[in-house]
């Protein structure tokens, strides 16, 4: 059969053979998330092959503040419309406190709504948001106590430790950075994160949490802290990114940002028993 008896459907599947398009819903103010997402994508092709596009859409949030977090919630369903005209294989929420800010649970009625929303779109995507990616990542590798460190306002913190410890996991101890204003959290230096990092008390953590924000910065930091503390480092964009290949069925090949996304983390059981 040559190219041009193929049905449109057929060319468009041929045509992304080996390829996967992401998209994320981020705040209009975030200038993390497309880039920190993209390089780890981009050593995950450089292990195997598969290739990946970003493709994004954006909802008004200038400062992290809880009225403004919930006026972004708002705006899910018609940013999942317009992501998914991209006929995009997986959706990403990247705002994990415009999702905490509803309240314990609320990833899962939160995906649900982008989930509808593409599906009505005749374009039916796999769905996460980070919010829920950062949890669930935490319950399936079987952390019970975790540490944290987040940009936000103390109260803004108290939120995002209060929705984890919802979700059956304690949260030992935080830092609280107190900035509300998003444009300056894409600006905070992730080279300072190993200093607070060691400034938290782990001792009987299982996992520390390096940025509770897909906003600030922290990819260059992960592998360092992991490397010098001898914990398991998660941030908000390595679990958003282990979930996104989870969704596609691949397996992770990321290397240099935590055991987790090279594929050497997949339970924390065998610590945990030592530990104990």
């Amino acid at each position: 059969m040559t190219r041009s008896n193929l049905t449109t459907d057929a060319m468009m599947t041929a045509s992304r053979l080996g390829s996967s398009r992401i998209g994320l819903i981020v705040p209009s103010s975030n200038t993390t998330m497309e880039t920190e997402l993209p390089e780890l994508f981009r050593r995950q092709t450089a292990a195997t092959g598969h290739t990946y596009t970003f493709h994004s859409a954006r909802a008004a949030l200038k400062n992290v503040t809880t009225e403004e977090l919930l006026a972004m919630a708002s705006k899910a369903a018609d940013c999942a419309t317009a992501v998914s005209d991209a006929d995009v294989d997986v959706i990403a929420y990247a705002c994990l406190v415009a999702v905490m800010a509803q309240g314990p649970g609320a990833h899962e009625p939160a995906e649900n709504v982008i989930r509808q929303a593409a599906t009505d779109n005749a374009h039916a995507a796999e769905v996460t948001s980070s919010a829920g990616a950062l949890v669930r990542t935490l319950q399936q590798l079987g952390a019970r106590r975790v540490v944290m460190v987040a940009p936000y306002m103390e109260p803004l913190t108290q939120m995002v430790s209060d929705y984890i410890e919802g979700a059956g996991i304690e949260v030992l101890d935080t830092v609280s950075l107190g900035v509300d204003d998003n444009l300056a959290v894409g600006c905070l230096n992730p080279l300072d994160l190993p200093e607070f990092a060691r400034n938290l008390k782990h001792e009987g953590a299982d996992v520390i949490v390096l940025s509770a924000c897909v906003q600030m910065p922290s990819l260059p930091a992960v592998q360092a802290v992991e490397d010098e503390l001898g914990l398991p480092v998660i941030t908000a964009a390595t679990a958003t990114t282990w979930e996104i290949l989870q969704l596609l069925g691949h397996t992770p090949a990321i290397p240099n940002a935590g055991g987790l996304l090279a594929g050497t983390l997949t339970s924390l059981a065998p610590r945990i028993r030592t530990n104990a």
